[in-house]
């Protein structure tokens, strides 16, 4: 008989795994189940019975020792390494997990399409989606959280995020209180982008100003922010400021705006988001949005903790407000 685990498909008797899907739950709480734990629901607990039965489902002696023993070990999915909010991110994450005796493995979709298939397949005890999640995504049958603003969701996840909106808007007054009227976003794919793209452009609206936007089609990275402000200083070569993303498109915004002979801040205020290792260099030193990334990760390991402690606890859904980073890299405009 052939049986299907996330989507990894294998020829062997249902596995612990299997039993967790068919009942809707995850496999911490199947395991909960075989060892008669009080903690699990009449409910749910019938349901796991059920699905037992159905699937004629026999615990193996790997399967009763993985009941009862933890790997400690917890994937975080990420969707590109050269993004260095995700430095933040695992620092936070490591402050909490690592006292309490687990370990974060790292996987990148960018070179690893298959991570959470892999994750599941090595027994990690909880997986941290920082990324769009997929169709893998929605089958993970371990506790899950979700980080930072996404346009797809994982029913019956925890989510932690900075407010991505509240940031944007923060970003794009902190210009217009500087005087400046022309004011340009660079922006790319993915939930969080879209969420700073919509608040960007509410504020320019309601002060009476033409929202500038380029970048739709380019990652958020510093190859598509050159890209994206090249197109925007073509477009629009009046332009007194630019709200980048997130900090690695502001880098890229940087180089364009050199290549053009024009200096930041006298000519062109910038402003990046995420508050990264990169914005906060000496060198640049760029002004942004500080997505309080570390709190982010320590909130997600909290919530990740609480889960396997209780597999029946309601989701968490956390939002952390941001703050500006004023570094210097903005200024009033100038006449040119």
């Amino acid at each position: 008989m052939s049986c299907q685990k996330g989507n990894l498909m294998t020829a062997s008797r249902p596995t612990i795994y299997d039993v967790a899907q068919r009942a809707g739950v995850s496999k911490s709480l199947v395991s909960l189940v075989l060892r008669g734990s009080p903690k699990v629901s009449p409910e749910r607990r019938r349901a796991v019975e059920e699905a037992i039965r159905a699937l004629d489902y026999r615990p193996s002696r790997a399967a009763t020792a993985l009941a009862g023993v933890r790997t400690r070990n917890i994937g975080l999915v990420i969707d590109d390494f050269r993004n260095l909010w995700f430095v933040d991110l695992l620092d936070g994450m490591r402050d909490v997990l690592d006292p309490a005796g687990f370990q974060v493995s790292v996987a990148d979709l960018r070179r690893d399409a298959h991570a959470v298939e892999g994750f599941i397949a090595t027994h990690a005890e909880a997986v941290v989606v920082a990324a769009e999640p997929d169709a893998a995504a929605l089958r993970i049958p371990v506790p899950v959280a979700v980080v930072g603003g996404r346009a797809g969701s994982i029913p019956g996840a925890d989510t932690v995020a900075n407010d991505d909106t509240e940031g944007a808007r923060i970003a794009t007054r902190h210009l217009l209180e500087l005087g400046h009227r022309r004011i340009g976003h660079l922006t790319g794919g993915g939930g969080s982008a879209a969420l700073r793209r919509a608040a960007y452009t509410r504020v320019m609206r309601e002060a009476g100003l033409d929202p500038l936007l380029t970048g739709g089609e380019h990652e958020t990275s510093d190859e598509g922010g050159y890209r994206a402000a090249r197109q925007l200083l073509e477009a629009h070569p009046d332009v007194t400021a630019i709200f980048a993303s997130n900090d690695v498109m502001a880098l890229g915004a940087a180089a364009a705006l050199r290549d053009r002979g024009l200096a930041i801040p006298r000519d062109v205020s910038l402003v990046g988001y995420d508050d990264s290792p990169l914005a906060n260099s000496r060198y640049l030193s760029f002004t942004t949005i500080d997505d309080r990334s570390r709190d982010v990760g320590a909130e997600t390991a909290r919530a990740i903790l609480a889960r396997l402690d209780d597999p029946e606890a309601e989701p968490r859904h956390i939002r952390l407000s941001p703050t500006l980073i004023d570094r210097g890299s903005t200024a009033p405009p100038r006449a040119r």
